[in-house]
């Protein structure tokens, strides 16, 4: 495939009608994003996903991103695909990744001749070589009547954006807005509309004279497998440079002429008008969850005074500044495009969900003061993404983690995956690593009384429907899940598979976290809660059956489950016995001893990598390379980090192996090239790995002061690959490990490379 970074060098000159950057001499860290890795919907091999990514023009941690839509998005089917040929919109959408919803979208939709509405019918071809990509801008060619373009242009703001539509010589020009989309046709498993299209009504409302659409969407894809939100609206004001000589409603296939109010399930507004070639109709679009006023205030903060080129201008100024807190040196153009293109994917979730000085919750469906963040892919972002922010984005850590506080005391518990309200996806309470891992590396701003008490009713307190029901993956709503099967882990040792599903994926991650919540009881002085959650989070012993050597699944009465002994799915999350083999990760000494020690421990790792269990195309799996450092071998672990940052990875629309989660996959690739992972959360403690690159350098802060640190790797080369020295500040590093505090106290971490395994590290 064609390597998409060729449509960057474009940025050098002339983009668009209007906007033009300056030719520079030298590239900044925001010419390499390159926004279309990970968007197709082709994975790396049959049967494997693509990256789950979107192409969407906007600052860091936008609350909604503009982005074009190549066909209708559900859960399990992104927004944007790079195999598609045709452009349905131009969306304003909350969809955080493609197994999870959208909700409160609209888009807009240029046309040119008889009037089309719906989706399929509206659809313009467009081909990527008249696309350009980036994180603060996007156009593209639409052919809208045979050898006639529409060029469609969009920048953005966090709560904000502006499209530019080129129109030709037309008699019949319009604008489609489509405010909700609830389509009869589609007919999948993971997204129920039968509740929805009873209920649920789209509004728009068209001010001819003002030159401007407003209206909400109620819709939530994910509304089946979360609470009722009856309040819950996705409000916008869409104003035009343009006027307008006609306009109406729809929905579905009806289209109500001059109507200027409309309500639907599969609906929206249009405006109709005649244009000289090359006109440019400017759209302006606010978005907000609290009322129609808010969006005009969002408006009014965001984009007033302000041109399409200033605001391009200041998102990408917003995305140099976040990008250069790394950077990287003696390296290729592809690995420079691939690593800042992860960092652009670390910096998009959680989402904002603030707007100036108010938020709306999903969690008790009310307006407060404050301000707050929303999804929280916690079951596959507490692993690296969390501890990467940690150094990338500091500032918001505290926020962060208030936001998370917020929902605990609006709604009884902490997130597991918040879209916007809980959804209970996927399982575990790993809000707790994430908030214990923070306040064990010094992050306090916020109310820790609060947050330790919310963090042991995770550990301690059982869901109501805890004995009742089994909590399968995607049930619909019937409250808060939490540590489902809680009851039976404080009682018999483990989640057990005849009660409760995924109950050895289940028993092994509650320890998990259990271990980081014990922590923080630890730090606080609370010794005997310490000791109580320490025994906790030796649960998963359990479940591991010396005979073969795996984890596996139990019945309450103690007896394995014999029809799942052999390779079975039952009782694992996203995969069976190799995936969760060594997943304990906050205990790889407990693994070790309970495997039959050192030697055993690595025969079976080895067994992992060499049989091709290793699934780097999801999370359970990501801290496996690291544990060869545990057991003495981590001239196998360099090896294997070097071959999966390398394999994994590609500056192609086809290059993320597997869904990019919100940014997990992308801060597991960069710990990797940086030198080392965060295996144990909330131990402080980082497992070496090994240097990709010559020379990076992390400007962060820490304790309110600016830090820089610098990562070497002298004589590296694809021979090179294994660490014959490591020093910190000149002092050498005994054993594979390195802790929080080295890190933000120290400056410059050496690694030198060699041809040639060593252990004992000179």
């Amino acid at each position: 495939m064609k390597k998409t970074s060729l449509l960057f060098a474009s940025l050098l000159f002339i983009l668009t009608n209007g906007f033009t950057q300056n030719p520079v001499t030298k590239k900044q860290e925001v010419d390499y994003v390159n926004p279309l890795i990970g968007t197709a919907a082709t994975g790396f091999a049959k049967g494997l996903d693509g990256g789950g990514t979107m192409p969407s023009v906007g600052p860091p941690f936008a609350m909604t991103n503009f982005v074009a839509q190549t066909g209708e998005h559900l859960m399990s089917r992104m927004n944007y695909f790079y195999e598609d040929d045709s452009i349905i919109g131009f969306l304003a959408s909350h969809q955080p990744t493609v197994w999870m919803g959208d909700y409160g979208y609209v888009s807009v939709m240029p046309q040119t001749g008889a009037l089309k509405v719906l989706p399929k019918d509206r659809a313009l071809k467009f081909t990527h070589a008249n696309e350009v990509s980036t994180p603060y801008y996007y156009s593209v060619l639409l052919n809208a009547d045979g050898n006639k373009n529409i060029k469609a242009e969009i920048a953005s703001t966090s709560r904000c954006g502006i499209f530019q539509f080129t129109f030709p010589s037309s008699k019949e020009a319009h604008i489609i807005i489509q405010g909700i989309n609830l389509n009869p046709e589609i007919k999948h498993w993971a997204n129920d509309y039968t509740e929805r299209i009873k209920t649920l009504k789209g509004y728009v409302k068209i001010n001819q004279g003002k030159n401007e659409i407003t209206g909400y969407n109620p819709d939530r894809m994910s509304a089946q497998i979360s609470p009722a939100l009856p309040n819950f609206k996705g409000y916008f004001v869409i104003q035009f440079d343009k006027p307008f000589t006609s306009f109406g409603t729809w929905d579905g296939d009806k289209v109500a002429a001059s109507a200027i109010e409309g309500y639907g399930t599969r609906s929206g507004a249009y405006i109709s008008f005649t244009t000289r070639k090359d006109e440019m109709v400017q759209v302006r679009i606010a978005t907000s969850f609290i009322s129609i006023e808010q969006a005009r205030k969002n408006m009014a903060i965001e984009l007033a005074g302000k041109n399409f080129n200033a605001i391009v201008q200041s998102t990408r100024n917003r995305w140099q500044k976040n990008l250069s807190r790394i950077k990287v040196a003696g390296v290729t153009e592809d690995q420079k495009a691939i690593f800042y293109t992860a960092m652009f994917h670390t910096m998009q979730f959680p989402r904002e969900m603030g707007e100036y000085g108010k938020y709306y919750s999903g969690f008790d469906d009310k307006v407060h003061t404050g301000n707050s963040y929303t999804d929280f892919s916690l079951w596959d972002t507490y692993r690296a993404l969390h501890p990467l922010l940690l150094f990338t984005q500091p500032e918001r850590i505290n926020p962060m983690i208030t936001a998370m506080l917020q929902m605990y005391k609006e709604g009884g518990r902490l997130p597991m995956w918040p879209n916007p309200a809980e959804t209970n996806i996927m399982i575990g309470t790993h809000a707790d690593p994430v908030i214990a891992d923070a306040y064990i590396k010094g992050f306090r701003g916020y109310d820790v009384k609060l947050a330790y008490e919310a963090l042991l009713k995770d550990a301690l307190v059982p869901p109501g429907n805890d004995t009742i029901l089994r909590y399968a993956d995607r049930d619909l709503w019937t409250g808060y899940e939490a540590q489902a099967g809680l009851t039976y882990f404080k009682t018999v040792g483990y989640v057990p598979v005849d009660k409760t599903a995924e109950s050895v994926s289940r028993t092994i991650e509650y320890a998990v976290d259990d271990y980081a919540v014990a922590q923080m009881a630890k730090a606080l002085g609370r010794q005997a809660d310490y000791k109580q959650l320490m025994q906790l989070s030796k649960n998963y012993k359990n479940l591991y059956d010396a005979k073969s050597g795996f984890m596996l699944p139990r019945k309450l009465n103690g007896q394995w489950d014999e029809k799942n002994k052999e390779g079975g799915w039952e009782g694992f999350t996203e995969g069976g016995q190799w995936t969760y083999a060594f997943g304990a990760m906050h205990d790889a000494p407990g693994m070790i001893e309970m495997m039959g020690g050192k030697e055993n421990f690595a025969a079976k790792l080895d067994e992992n990598f060499a049989g091709k269990h290793y699934r780097h195309d999801n999370e359970p799996g990501h801290h496996y390379i690291y544990l060869y450092d545990y057991c003495e071998q981590p001239w196998k672990t360099q090896e294997l980090v070097r071959k999966h940052t390398t394999e994994n990875f590609r500056n192609e629309p086809i290059g993320i192996n597997g869904n990019e989660d919100c940014g997990q996959m992308a801060a597991w690739y960069i710990f990797g090239v940086m030198g080392f992972y965060p295996v144990a959360p909330a131990s402080g403690e980082y497992a070496i790995g090994a240097p990709q690159f010559p020379e990076l350098t992390m400007n962060f802060t820490a304790g309110g002061k600016a830090r820089t640190f610098k990562i070497v790797a002298n004589n590296l080369s694809d021979e090179n690959k294994y660490i014959q020295q490591v020093t910190l500040d000149g002092k050498p590093l005994r054993k594979p490990f390195i802790s929080h505090q080295q890190i933000v106290n120290g400056h410059e971490l050496i690694f030198e490379m060699g041809a040639k395994p060593a252990y004992h590290w000179k």
